[in-house]
C-alpha cells in the first residue's frame, strides 16, 4: 500500500501596516564586499612583523640604556658591576681564590713561550757564573752520531709524554728542561737516555713511569707528536728560562718529604720544582759535557744490586756531590760510539757515578737507607740456596 503524506500549510503572521511596504532580500554580497574593504584598509594601515619586532628590540634597548646605570636587573647592584670592571684588568693569578703557590708562572702569557735561543742562553750563562741571579740554565744540544740522537730524542720524548702529556706547553717544555740540567750536572748520567732511565732496574727510580709499568700504555699519536717536538727544541739547544736550574719535581697532589729542604722555584703546568739549595744548585756545579754515546732506549733489565749513594734520595745524593764523592766524568777528546762499546759496560760507566782519585776502587759504604737500598737479612735474596744439579 503506498505510503501517503498529508502537508500542512504554513500560515505566515500578519505584517504591521508601517512595514508592509516593499519587502526585498538581504545584499550578502555587498556586505562582504564592505567587509573585504576594511579588512585590506585596516591591514594597509597596521604596520608589519619586521617593523614590529625591530620596534620591540629598539624599546628594550632604550630601556637597558635608561636603567643601566643604576644597578637594575645585576646582583649586588652597581657596587658589584663597579668592582667586576675594577678587577677585569687582573691576571688570573691576582684574582681572589683562582691562585696558588707558583700560580704566576702557570698562567704565563701565552705570546711568551719562555724558550730563549741557543747562543742568547749561553750568553747568559756564561753571565751567571759571576753573577748572583741565575738567569737560565746551559743549553745542551744533541751529539754524537746519528744513532745517538734519536736516542736522544726518543728517550726525551718519552719523558715529556709520560710525565706531561696533557699539560700545557710550559709544563712539558719545563719537565724536558729538568732532564737536560741533570745532564749536565756530575751527579746524574751525563746521557739523555741515562738520566731518563736511571734507576729503572729498580722498584725505586728517578722518573716513575720509567718502573711503574707506564710505558706498557700504547702513547697516542697526536700527544706523542706534541711532546717529540718539545723534546727536539730542547736538544736544539733551547733553553725553558722559568725552570732555571731546577733539578727536581714533584706533583701538586703530593709533598715530598725532601720538598722543604730544596729551594723551590715554582709551580708549572701539574708540578713543583725545585733545586739544590747548597752549592749542588749553583751554576758552578753544572760542569758535565754532553757528547753522546747514548745507551739503549729502554729501562734496564729488572735487577737488586745496592748502590753506595741512593739515587732516589736527593738529600743523600746532594750530601754525596758535596762531600766529593761524585765527580763530574772526565771528557775524552773523542768518544766511541756506542755501537762499539758492550751495551753493559756502557750501562755501567754512563749510570754510576764516578769516584774521587784517592778512594780505593773496590771500596764500598753502606747502602743508605731509601728505595734501593737492602734491608738487613735479605743480602742474598737473589742467590740460589744451593745449586740445581749439585
Amino acid at each position: 500500500m503506498p505510503l501517503e503524506l498529508a502537508y500542512q500549510p504554513i500560515e505566515l503572521p500578519a505584517v504591521a501596516a508601517s512595514t508592509a511596504g516593499e519587502l526585498r532580500p538581504r545584499d550578502f554580497a555587498a556586505r562582504i564586499r564592505r567587509r573585504d574593504m576594511r579588512s585590506i584598509r585596516r591591514a594597509l594601515r597596521a604596520p608589519s612583523l619586521l617593523r614590529q619586532r625591530l620596534g620591540g628590540v629598539a624599546m628594550f634597548g632604550v630601556l637597558g640604556l635608561l636603567l643601566g646605570p643604576t644597578g637594575w636587573g645585576e646582583p649586588g647592584g652597581v657596587h658589584a658591576a663597579v668592582a667586576r670592571a675594577q678587577m677585569a684588568g687582573l691576571q688570573p693569578f691576582e684574582r681572589g681564590g683562582d691562585s696558588f703557590p707558583g700560580s704566576a708562572f702557570y698562567w704565563l702569557d701565552t705570546s711568551d713561550s719562555g724558550l730563549i735561543a741557543p747562543t742568547e742562553a749561553q750568553a747568559k750563562w756564561d753571565q751567571s757564573h759571576s753573577d748572583a741571579e741565575i738567569l737560565s740554565a746551559r743549553p745542551v744540544s744533541a751529539a754524537g752520531s746519528s744513532e745517538d740522537r734519536w736516542r736522544a730524542l726518543q728517550c726525551l720524548t718519552a719523558a715529556v709524554y709520560y710525565e706531561a702529556a696533557s699539560e700545557p706547553d710550559a709544563g712539558q717544555r719545563a719537565v724536558a728542561q729538568v732532564v737536560l740540567n741533570r745532564v749536565a750536572h756530575p751527579a746524574w748520567p751525563n746521557t739523555v737516555c741515562g738520566v731518563v732511565y736511571q734507576g729503572s732496574e729498580r722498584p725505586g727510580c728517578q722518573f716513575s713511569f720509567a718502573c711503574d709499568g707506564s710505558l706498557a700504555r700504547k702513547p697516542m699519536k697526536a700527544f706523542w707528536d706534541r711532546a717529540r717536538r718539545v723534546a727536539a727544541d730542547a736538544l736544539a739547544g733551547y733553553v725553558y728560562a722559568p725552570v732555571g736550574l731546577a733539578t727536581h719535581y714533584h706533583t701538586t697532589a703530593v709533598h715530598p718529604y725532601w720538598a722543604p729542604s730544596l729551594s723551590f722555584i715554582g709551580t708549572i703546568g701539574a708540578h713543583r720544582f725545585y733545586r739544590w739549595a747548597g752549592a749542588a744548585g749553583r751554576p758552578a756545579a753544572f760542569t758535565a759535557r754532553y757528547f753522546g754515546g747514548e745507551p739503549l732506549a729502554a729501562p734496564h733489565p729488572r735487577t737488586w744490586t745496592p748502590s753506595p749513594v741512593d739515587i732516589a734520595d736527593p738529600l743523600a745524593l746532594e750530601k754525596a756531590f758535596e762531600e766529593g764523592r761524585i765527580v763530574a766524568p772526565v771528557a775524552a777528546a773523542t768518544v766511541a760510539p756506542a755501537a762499539a762499546v758492550p751495551q753493559a759496560a756502557a750501562q755501567q760507566s754512563l749510570v754510576r757515578p764516578q769516584v774521587l782519585p784517592g778512594v780505593k776502587a773496590g771500596a764500598t759504604s753502606a747502602p743508605v737507607s731509601g728505595s734501593g737500598s737492602v734491608l738487613p737479612g735479605y743480602e742474598n735474596a737473589n742467590k740460589w740456596i744451593a745449586q740445581p744439579g749439585a
